[in-house]
């Protein structure tokens, strides 16, 4: 069975250029979860490296499959500058990359992910709304029966938005944002109007 990580991080170099920073987060019981940051003119792109380590797994499962099952890392993009000290968001992001194993989460498109306080010193986010992958950074295929890493955008919900999100959905409040313009990759921005 091959590594699956040194794929990974060749492919978001591929996609995203060489990382200027890294920051490794282990917690209790779990393998390293790292964090690569990368610049593009003025965006910013964070993307965990450790989480596809193993695929993930329906907590209701009565054993783990090693092999098969969805794996997935994180990629989030934000506006550099305007103030905020983005670079805070690692260590959410590294709990947030960790929570397949610790919580047997399988993290999916459409899923809200919350991460207990603001993303970065500051930010008006506690929480993150998984994105469909393909767009940034290309899936990875690997050899049956193992499942393809998928690269997840990451979009930062105010609270009133993750609220709105549970009771109309992912796609309603996608179309919200879409309807208003609203730049997702504003670390200051307000929440999209909801009524």
């Amino acid at each position: 069975m091959a590594d699956v990580l040194p794929l990974v991080e060749a492919r978001l170099r591929t996609a995203l250029g060489e990382p200027d920073a890294r920051a490794a987060v282990t917690f209790l019981g779990t393998d390293r979860i790292e964090v690569l940051r990368f610049h593009e003119g003025d965006i910013v792109r964070y993307a965990t490296l450790g989480m596809s380590a193993h695929p993930m797994t329906d907590p209701t499962a009565m054993v783990a499959d090693p092999v098969a099952g969805p794996r997935a890392e994180l990629v989030l993009s934000v506006r550099a500058g305007a103030g905020a000290d983005t670079d805070k968001v690692l260590r959410p992001l590294a709990v947030l990359g960790a929570s397949p194993q610790v919580e047997g989460l399988v993290v999916a498109p459409g899923a809200s992910l919350d991460v207990g306080g603001p993303l970065w010193p500051g930010a008006p986010f506690t929480s993150v709304l998984v994105a469909e992958p393909g767009g940034l950074v290309e899936d990875i295929e690997l050899d049956a029966p193992m499942d393809p890493v998928r690269f997840l955008p990451l979009l930062p919900m105010t609270p009133n938005e993750a609220a709105w999100k549970r009771v109309h959905g992912a796609q309603a409040l996608q179309e919200r944002w879409l309807t208003n313009g609203t730049d997702l990759r504003d670390p200051s921005r307000r929440s999209v109007p909801l009524d």
